[in-house]
């Protein structure tokens, strides 16, 4: 009897970590050669939707409601995207998705290989970004449009922005970085 049982909880305890072997997260989270962001594993394939962790497409209605409030923490074209209204990203999130993570929000404008170099880069472009989300990050691509930005920490790491930069508050501005890694801006960089 005692035997059975065992045999019967081993056989639960292989099946469990079989399966959990067998799952699979469409990103990776190692440590990028950026000092200011992680950066996750995107693929290239173009209409991809993942759900777990991150949220990833070519399709714009897919990245806008990702970019919201019941979004994801984690937001990566896999082609260019035209908006052909202003977006906000709004809402708390924090780093991998864990809530005992740092406040921190990605979106990644580029593709890249197994070895973590960035083989594809992104435009998105769109009449005005409304950055409302703590510590957000855009990487590598480009922003054709103006970012509004009424949150602190926001960050342009490898990314251009063709477009104005206007901070809703000064603060806002001091706590920004918006040259990390070659990162640019071609228009005005103001207070409103």
């Amino acid at each position: 009897m005692i035997s059975k049982k065992l045999i019967t909880v081993g056989t639960l305890a292989v099946a469990v970590l079989a399966l959990g072997a067998c799952s699979s997260d469409s990103s990776s989270s190692k440590d990028s050669s950026s000092s200011s962001s992680k950066t996750e594993e995107t693929s290239t394939s173009s209409s991809t939707d993942v759900v777990t962790s991150a949220s990833i497409s070519d399709k714009p209605e897919v990245l806008e409601k990702a970019l919201g409030e019941d979004g994801n923490w984690i937001i990566a074209a896999t082609a260019d995207v035209t908006f052909d209204k202003d977006v906000t990203v709004a809402g708390e999130f924090h780093d991998k998705g864990e809530s005992s993570g740092d406040i921190y929000r990605k979106l990644a404008l580029y593709s890249q290989d197994s070895d973590r170099k960035v083989t594809a880069e992104y435009t998105m472009t769109v009449p005005e970004l409304v950055v409302e989300s703590e510590n957000f990050n855009i990487v590598h691509g480009t922003v054709k449009g103006d970012i509004l930005v009424k949150a602190n920490g926001f960050v342009l790491d490898g990314a251009k922005v063709e477009g104005n930069v206007t901070f809703e508050k000064e603060e806002y501005k001091t706590s920004a970085k918006l040259e990390e890694n070659d990162a640019s801006v071609t228009g005005d960089v103001t207070v409103k």
